[in-house]
């Protein structure tokens, strides 16, 4: 599939440098000994990862990586409040299984971006309020604020590589 993939653990690392992958990475290879993108791949538990290593090889499944992002907005589903951001996702499975035309695509996402307008328009109105409110609280709250991001982020990127090995298998098994 891709040309040039390294095999062994030691070039593994040089190809990975090579890259500039971020040191948290590279720690994370070292301390595994992986001797391959496949066997990193299958024990790799950060989507920002997997998706930063599909970029470095050129990885183009468009129906595997719009199912991926279908199935993310699927995991906040309840969040969509907007029918015709609903839509669009329901559109764009259709369309990744060759169920839906490109012009019915194109209206959904036309569509969803109407949505995201008039919740962005209705947000800009709450957010003068929401932002003096905010600043009286901040300092109390920074902390525990981060504390409560740095998990969530953390137990996402665990849902979505999963997601993301479900929707694309390993790219690098042969």
């Amino acid at each position: 599939m891709y040309t040039r993939l390294p095999h062994g653990y030691k070039n593994l690392l040089r190809w990975l440098n090579r890259r500039d992958a971020c040191e948290d990475g590279m720690a994370w290879v070292r301390e595994n000994r992986f001797e391959s993108l496949a066997e990193l791949w299958d024990g790799c538990e950060r989507s920002d990862w997997m998706m930063w290593l599909l970029d470095e090889v050129d990885y183009r499944n468009d129906k595997g990586l719009r199912l991926f992002a279908c199935a993310c907005v699927r995991a906040i589903w309840d969040q969509l409040t907007d029918e015709r951001s609903r839509n669009a996702v329901e559109v764009a499975e259709r369309y990744a299984v060759g169920e839906a035309t490109d012009e019915e695509l194109a209206a959904a996402g036309g569509a969803a971006w109407d949505a995201a307008r008039d919740a962005a328009r209705a947000a800009a109105r709450a957010a003068a309020w929401d932002a003096a409110w905010d600043a009286a609280r901040a300092a109390a709250r920074d902390a525990a604020w981060d504390a409560a991001w740095d998990a969530a982020w953390d137990a996402t990127r665990d849902v979505q590589s999963d997601m993301l090995k479900d929707k694309i298998g390993n790219p690098f098994r042969g």
